[in-house]
């Protein structure tokens, strides 16, 4: 009998609402919420000035991350990743996760317009004025450009959630 955690993360531009809904599925589900935000903001606090950094240092977190999460899903924690999903290479290492110790995961993919993303980024700007430098339509485009729908051929566990806020 598997008594694995199970993994949650989530798939959706910038905008799409991944934070709020891992929020709730983190509070629906008991489990525990790991913010990339808060290990980045925690660990290299005023270094993330640019994308290219913020690739960066997300990638020095990663064996951290990678150990504690998998150390959790061991003792039967629900995890729930507000990590970004949204490249095939990403979505690849967070299901590694689960994979590398026979768990299970789930990915949901929140399928949001430009637009809702934007007007969404519009209000964060004014709720969190700390990140008005990065949440920027400029910004958005930039990184919308990577962003690369989950297939059914990655082998994930895909939940649809179409226009979630």
């Amino acid at each position: 009998m598997n008594n694995l955690g199970n993994l949650t993360f989530f798939c959706g531009k910038m905008g799409a609402g991944k934070s709020t809904q891992a929020k709730l599925i983190a509070k629906q589900t008991h489990g525990v919420l790991i913010s990339e935000d808060e290990w980045l903001s925690a660990h290299f606090p005023e270094q993330i000035k640019s994308f290219d950094d913020y690739i960066h240092y997300a990638n020095l977190i990663k064996p951290f991350v990678k150990t504690h999460v998998q150390r959790m899903l061991a003792t039967g924690s629900h995890v729930v990743m507000d990590f970004p999903a949204n490249t095939v290479k990403q979505r690849a290492w967070l299901r590694s996760l689960s994979d590398e110790i026979n768990g299970q995961h789930k990915v949901i993919y929140l399928d949001v317009s430009n637009a809702t993303c934007l007007a969404q980024i519009a209000k964060r700007r004014v709720s969190e004025p700390e990140r008005s430098h990065f949440d920027t339509e400029a910004m958005f485009h930039h990184v919308t450009q990577y962003f690369e729908p989950p297939k059914e051929n990655e082998g994930l566990n895909i939940v649809l959630n179409k226009n979630a806020q």
